[in-house]
């Protein structure tokens, strides 16, 4: 069993930056390509961004492209999603999630094995 979880949420100006972090444990980190998505109220749980296992290959989604970035430290067993140039429509919850021997190019929801409990993002206007 897989156990992640995701922390560094909060309230934020539109133009601000936050850097979530999602802390694994319980199988070997390198084995997992990670994503991050994120579910604003009454919408469907959307693909963000993916990193590869070993770090050099990330995929991110046009709606966060050149705002976000995903890295991972492996000694840490540790993915962050580091947010700049904030706006109001990124205010969702996000999650990480772990596919077992994936890769970056994985984007759909059921492409991933084990999910964090989400953290709360809110960007003000």
């Amino acid at each position: 069993q897989v156990q992640l979880v995701e922390s560094g949420g909060g309230l934020v100006q539109a133009g601000g930056s936050l850097r979530l972090s999602c802390a694994t444990s319980g199988r070997t980190f390198s084995n997992y390509a990670m994503g991050w998505f994120r579910q604003a109220p009454g919408k469907d749980r959307e693909f963000v961004g993916a990193i590869s296992r070993s770090g050099g290959v990330t995929r991110y989604a046009d709606s966060v492209k050149g705002r976000f970035t995903i890295s991972r430290d492996n000694a840490k067993n540790t993915v962050y999603l580091q947010m700049n140039s904030l706006k109001p429509e990124d205010t969702a919850v996000y999650y990480c999630a772990a596919a077992v021997y994936g890769t970056s190019y994985m984007s759909k929801v059921n492409d991933y094995n084990y999910w964090g409990q989400g953290t709360q993002v809110t960007v003000s206007s």
